[in-house]
């Protein structure tokens, strides 16, 4: 396994290279013009807005790829630019492959992105990351520095009749978040070293991402999509909360991301899927069981469970999904159990003069196939970036939560079997502001709150009403717009 991670560093390495080398490239063609031609940085403002418009033409017409012609666009190699061109059509949007995985955001999402070409290739990057410090209070008050982050360089060409993306995701939180996990009350999922994780959010893998797309035009409005990914995203659940524009400023997990979303890192991933219009059915086949405690390497194992997701962009600004997964063993305490695991979720995307307003409504719901429990996590979610440098944010939760709450991170007593003791409400708000300290890198200082409402079964553990803050730096790369 861990040669595996060696050969996947070293093609993350090469990859992360090319796009460094070529961004290099642009910034020195573009001093270059500056002295050469005198040009002032207003006029090349005005020049890059006028190239950006062929682009938008292009992509709303004969498709994404398609519109990537060198003659007709030789700029595109000396500027760096950012997926805030929206897509017109469902279609295209799937074509970007900005999100995790295959999922969809709406159409009008943008996404902030390094985009450059070399040669037939169209190289980008993206990502973000956050330094926090956390403190919490009650009974179970714990305080923590760590940064949660992630990084995506992503490679797309013309192939054939289609388009061929290589996307590879990583994140550095095996290392810069210790001791398994990053205190979070309430938050339960995942085991490590035969203990179920309590109050807590385990790290991401270091190779979250390491995928092959391939898009097939069979009509105007009809496209076939394949994904493979020895480490990747099955069609299950919405965007991942790490890629969602509607939590794009928090750095903590949702109370219910192992209801939700948590399957965004899974093992052996194929999946294949079909968008006529507005409407897009999907299927995937994966390894169902949850990373391990050894977060740097890549795990494998058969193809032991499925899912399927009926997506639909009802409009610019709308995406809906509905998705049902069977989970073969997910979690290691307990390899004799299966899960079943339903998302519904609706997504509303609102650009605005100087801004943006992202929101998200979301159910999630685990039943185990061996005790019949049934959990369910609900989530609203919205953020609003207003006068450019300044996101307001919230999100409410409503969640089921069980006794392994009250095993505080010991080993299971033999025998043990879970139940529900209540649902926990968290309630979290939050702000932000950009400052330009280095191009673009959008920088922002933040802070957020969250106040929780706890159970009677849980007030003598946690206290009626305990309360978590963070406060932190994050970056992200942008192009022409945050």
């Amino acid at each position: 396994m861990r040669k595996n991670a060696y050969v996947c560093s070293l093609i993350l390495s090469s990859v992360l290279a090319a796009v460094l080398s070529a961004l290099a490239q642009q910034q020195s063609s573009l001093a270059d013009e500056q002295t050469s031609k005198g040009q002032s940085s207003q006029q090349l403002q005005s020049t890059s807005r006028q190239e950006m418009v062929p682009i938008q033409h292009q992509r709303s017409g004969q498709g994404y790829m398609q519109g990537m012609d060198h003659q007709q666009m030789p700029d595109m190699e000396h500027h760096s630019m950012n997926m805030t061109e929206n897509a017109k059509m469902f279609l295209e949007d799937i074509e970007h492959h900005g999100t995790s995985g295959t999922s969809a955001e709406p159409n009008s999402t943008p996404i902030p992105m390094l985009m450059t070409m070399k040669g037939k290739w169209m190289l980008m990057f993206h990502g973000e990351a956050f330094l926090n410090v956390l403190q919490q209070s009650g009974a179970r008050e714990s305080d923590r520095v760590f940064s949660t982050n992630w990084l995506m360089p992503m490679a797309q060409r013309q192939l054939a009749a289609g388009t061929l993306t290589l996307r590879t995701m990583v994140s550095l939180e095996p290392g810069t978040i210790s001791k398994r996990y990053y205190p979070e009350l309430f938050q339960q999922g995942e085991t490590a070293f035969g203990r179920p994780i309590v109050d807590g959010q385990h790290p991401h893998d270091f190779i979250m991402e390491l995928a092959a797309l391939y898009d097939l035009k069979l009509g105007k409005e009809t496209l076939l999509s394949f994904y493979f990914a020895p480490m990747g995203d099955p069609a299950m659940g919405p965007t991942a909360y790490p890629h969602r524009a509607s939590a794009s400023e928090d750095p903590i997990a949702p109370l219910g991301h192992h209801l939700q979303d948590s399957t965004h890192i899974a093992d052996d991933v194929i999946t294949a899927g079909l968008t006529y219009k507005l409407a897009r059915l999907e299927a995937s086949g994966f390894h169902g069981r949850e990373p391990d405690e050894f977060r740097w390497d890549i795990d494998s194992g058969k193809i032991d469970s499925w899912s399927t997701r009926v997506t639909v962009q009802a409009g610019q600004n709308w995406s809906t999904q509905y998705s049902f997964a069977h989970l073969t063993s997910p979690e290691a305490l307990h390899p004799e159990e299966d899960l079943q695991r339903m998302t519904a979720s609706v997504m509303y995307n609102r650009p605005l003069t100087r801004g943006n307003w992202s929101s998200t409504l979301l159910w999630g719901r685990n039943r185990s196939l061996e005790t019949g429990l049934v959990l369910n996590g609900y989530l609203a979610e919205s953020t609003l970036r207003c006068a450019e440098r300044n996101y307001v944010w919230s999100r409410i939760e409503n969640a089921d939560r069980t006794n392994e709450l009250l095993l505080r991170n010991q080993p299971e007593p033999p025998n043990f079997r879970e139940n529900i003791i209540g649902r926990v409400q968290a309630y979290t708000v939050g702000y932000e502001r950009d400052l330009d300290l280095i191009p673009h890198l959008a920088t922002g200082i933040g802070a957020q709150l969250t106040t929780y409402s706890s159970p009677d079964t849980l007030k003598m553990q946690y206290g009626s009403h305990p309360v978590g803050a963070v406060v932190f730096l994050r970056v992200r790369p942008f192009g022409k717009e945050r």
